[in-house]
This record gives structure tokens, sequence and C-alpha cells, in this order.
């Protein structure tokens, strides 16, 4: 899944990035409710963990701001306060479920997973560019009736490029949707994985769907013939 920890604590941040992305997780980090929002707004999460006390912007605000935007993405909220009035008002602003801390972490993966079954069919529909399509709740990719095994990252890329068909996505874009914000990624690394996809999805002869854009970035699309 990718993970947006919303967290202005330094070591519970460290702490929840090392182990989501040790149980393999893409997980980006914010730590100031304006910053958290944007990113929000801009990029594709499966969750978002949120915690409530942050500067700028509280997790109430963040949650409200989203579900007025139409951004579905399911929330799990953090919160050091267990009163009553609290844990209500964090699901009437859009929030699906909380955590009162301290939590266990293996009770933080299971809401996890939960969530993203939940909300997984409503918001994440079979994306479909020419013949080639792509599940993103079971990670099935095939073209033409041929299935398609790609890796984390491939399958990652792809299915940004497919939630955009026709849209350029910038290289910065791809490296901070795919790798993360704080990962310094090169710019042949990026075409590598885009070869690598190439191979895969043209490797029966079929026509190409991911385009380059000369100084910008790619495109998925299918071209008339």
């Amino acid at each position: 899944m990718r993970i947006l920890v919303i967290e202005d604590e330094p070591e519970m941040r460290d702490i929840l990035k090392t182990g989501l992305q040790e149980e393999g997780h893409t997980v980006v980090v914010s730590s100031e409710g304006h910053e958290a929002l944007s990113i929000a707004l801009q990029y594709s999460f499966d969750t978002i963990v949120l915690d409530v006390m942050l500067p700028g912007l509280d997790g109430f605000a963040i949650a409200k701001g989203l579900r007025a935007s139409r951004i579905a993405t399911p929330i799990l909220m953090l919160t050091a306060k267990d009163a009553v009035p609290d844990m209500v008002r964090g699901l009437d602003t859009g929030a699906d479920d909380y955590l009162t801390k301290p939590f266990s972490f293996e009770v933080l993966l299971a809401r996890l997973r939960a969530l993203s079954r939940r909300g997984s069919d409503p918001r994440r529909p079979i994306l479909q560019v020419g013949s080639l399509s792509l599940d993103p709740a079971t990670h099935e990719v095939s073209r033409a009736g041929r299935t398609l095994n790609l890796t984390r990252t491939e399958f990652t890329l792809l299915e940004l490029l497919m939630r955009r068909p026709g849209q350029v996505m910038t290289r910065e874009l791809i490296q901070d949707s795919v790798w993360g914000f704080d990962r310094n990624v090169e710019s042949n690394t990026i075409d590598a994985f885009v070869r690598l996809l190439r191979s895969k999805i043209e490797g029966d002869g079929e026509p190409g769907l991911i385009h380059t854009v000369r100084g910008v970035g790619y495109v998925i699309r299918e071209d008339p013939e």
C-alpha cells in the first residue's frame, strides 16, 4: 500500500515510517498540517495515518478538508486523547477509524488492512488503457488476456500512469509518487523502470502505450492506428 503518515512528533514519525516500510509499504511522511493537506490532495494514497495534534492545521481540519474535496482515501486517526467527544469529532469530520496512543504496532497494521479492504472496491475500479488492464485491488495486470508479472515498483509506476491516461507525468511527480518525497532517485533509474515496463507490456509485439515526452516525463495513451 501507499500510505501517507501525518505526524509531527519525530520519534513516533520515524517508528511508523520504518515499521511500515519493513512491512513492504511505500510511505510518505509529513509533519505540518498545511503541507500534509496539500500532499493528500495532489497525490493518490491507499490509506492516511493522521495525528490529531499538528502545527498549522490539526487533524480534524485536514480530514474535513479532504472530505470536502471528495477525497475518499481511508483515514486512520491517531490521538493521545481518549475522551469520547474527541473520538466522535474525529469520525464526524471524516476519519474512518481511530487509535489512541500508545498503541500496538500490530493493531495499527490490522486496522490499516481492514481500512484498505473496506475502501478498495468503490474507490479503485479496474483501470483500462486499450487492451491493457490493471486491478488495483488484486494487483493483477494483463494485456489482451496475457498476464503480466510486475515487481512492486513496476506496478506502482504503471498504476500512476494508468490513473491519468493522456496526462503527462513529470519526472518529479513520478519520483515523489513511486519512490517517496525523501528519496533521491537518479533520472536514469526512472528511465530503466519505464524500459522494463515497456518490455513486458509490449512483449508480444503489441503497439506501444507508454510514450516519452522529451524534457518532461511520460504519458500512457493508446494512439490511433
